[in-house]
Formats: structure tokens, C-alpha cells, sequence
């Protein structure tokens, strides 16, 4: 796990912190969660993003908040819960992810007024109480970019993993209804995958985005050069493989101990149709 300086991270120290809190979790404890509240003083135009993440942090969610997703409230830090996150995605990040750059032309847009929520999932596997601070960096530029982006989640929820030591494989994804570009991807799992595809299947014949082993310690996110067109009609694949040797079922949940099935997606124009549209529960 990488340990990350939580005043500036050195790979972003000309930045600007955007949202953070600090945060403390008691021993063995391997879900919890801390949020906190921002509205926008006024546009921007994000263009990078870096989370600065002391150890003890499995994964960050940036959003929007709404009151359709129960997420808006005082701007501040509260207690909250693995399903308090916002419908539109602005980012999200988990162990080992690096810094990443939109391409020349593309930024995602938030605006004067709207409420940014981020979700801190903890966890805590030793013997004594961590504490520290996780934060999100960002760039951005004051004149609209050329194309606005958003980011999106493909893959499964409603999957059981059988105990047993050979490789198993959960497929999960959506048939495109509209057209869109990706230039970035980002697998999501837990500590029993070794392995994600996501490949883009045009009449038939698919297209391999995305082919990495899964390291848990290493979760970031891919970049796309050229980005590449999805079409009405294309089906996106997700494939997660697992080696699950706990001796019992393990089914998807918040939990690290759980499991999960997902790519996150950076595609350009926006669309609208909500962070888990690309999924078997895209509501």
C-alpha cells in the first residue's frame, strides 16, 4: 500500500485541494465510512485528479450530491454508509492509483453551487488504530474544454464466487444506446481477483480495451490513445476472474472481504444516464 503525503502529495503540489477530511478507524474493523460535504464557490473545469490517501484508505468515491441520492445535507464531515454517494461521478480511486491527466480538450464540468460528496471506505486489518487524512487533488482551468466527460460504472453486482482454488470468472457489462468515446478505464475488484477484461464486441467481434492481471495494491487507471468510439449496438464485456481459497462463498458487498466486478469508464459527451447504467442494476 503506498503511503502518500496528506498535506500536498508531491505529484501534485502545484494543485488544488479540492475536498478532504481526516478520519480515524479502531482495529479489524473493514468497512467504514467517512464523507464529507463542498458546495462550488463557482465553475471549473477539472482536467486531473490525485487522491491523497494515508493507509487505512480502501477506496474513495467523488460525486455529486442530490437529493434524489439522499447524499445532499450541510457542507462538513459526517458518519455515513457504503450506499451515501451521489449519481453523477466525478472520480473515484482505491489502493496504489496514481495520478491521472484527461486528455488535451477533455475535462469534466462542475458548477458554481453543486455540492461535491466524497465517501471514504476504511479499513483497518492490524492490530492497533490508524488515523490520518484522505483528500482529492485536482486541476482545472477556467475556460470550458473542447469536450465535456463523465465517468461511468460497467461490470455486476448479483454474483457468487464458489470456494474453490481454479479461476472463476464473473461477466457483467451493457449493450451501448448511445455513441461515446473512452479514454480512460479503471479496474475495481477485491483482494481474491487476479484478473479484468473489458472488451467492446461490434457484430460479433470484440475489441480488447482493457487485458491486466488485478493486484489489489495496484489499482489504476488505464489510458486509451487514441480514446476509442463506442457505437449504438456495441456490447461492453466486463470479465473479473477470481481464485477464491477461503473455504467458504463469497458474494459482492462493500466489505473488503467481499467482493466486487467493476471498470470504471471516463467517456466523452456526457450523457446523463446515471453511474450504474452499465451494469445488471443500472438504477
Amino acid at each position: 500500500m503506498r503511503p502518500v503525503d496528506t498535506t500536498v502529495p508531491p505529484e501534485v503540489s502545484n494543485d488544488t485541494r479540492l475536498i478532504g477530511r481526516s478520519w480515524a478507524v479502531d482495529p479489524t474493523v473493514f468497512a467504514e465510512y467517512k464523507c464529507v460535504r463542498f458546495t462550488a464557490p463557482h465553475d471549473m473545469y477539472i482536467t486531473g485528479f490525485e487522491a491523497a490517501a494515508t493507509v487505512g484508505t480502501h477506496h474513495t468515491l467523488l460525486t455529486i450530491a442530490s437529493e434524489q441520492s439522499g447524499t445532499t445535507g450541510p457542507d462538513g464531515e459526517y458518519d455515513c454508509t457504503a450506499s451515501e454517494m451521489g449519481l453523477v461521478m466525478l472520480y473515484a480511486s482505491s489502493v496504489g492509483t496514481q495520478p491521472l491527466a484527461m486528455p488535451d480538450g477533455v475535462g469534466l464540468e462542475v458548477k458554481a453551487g453543486q455540492q461535491l460528496h466524497l465517501q471514504i471506505h476504511l479499513s483497518n486489518a492490524g492490530d492497533d488504530p490508524l488515523s490520518g487524512e484522505t483528500a482529492i487533488y485536482v486541476k482545472t482551468q477556467d475556460e470550458p474544454p473542447q469536450q465535456l466527460a463523465e465517468m461511468v460504472l460497467a461490470g455486476k453486482f448479483d454474483f457468487t464466487i464458489p470456494a474453490m482454488a481454479a479461476p472463476y470468472d464473473v461477466t457483467g457489462g451493457c449493450v451501448a444506446d448511445r455513441d461515446y468515446s473512452i479514454f480512460a478505464v479503471w479496474p475495481h475488484m477485491h483482494e481474491l481477483a487476479v484478473h479484468q477484461t473489458l472488451e467492446a464486441i461490434r457484430g460479433g467481434t470484440p475489441e480488447m480495451l482493457l487485458d491486466q492481471r488485478f493486484v489489489f495494491g495496484e489499482q489504476d487507471y488505464y489510458t486509451k490513445s487514441p480514446e476509442v468510439p463506442v457505437h449504438v449496438g456495441d456490447e461492453l464485456r466486463v470479465t473479473c476472474t477470481y481464485v477464491n481459497t477461503t473455504g467458504q462463498p463469497v458474494t459482492w458487498g462493500d466489505s473488503q472481504a467481499d467482493e466486487m466486478c467493476f471498470t470504471g469508464m471516463y467517456r466523452y459527451p456526457v450523457l446523463g444516464q446515471g453511474v450504474f447504467h452499465c451494469t445488471d442494476n443500472p438504477g
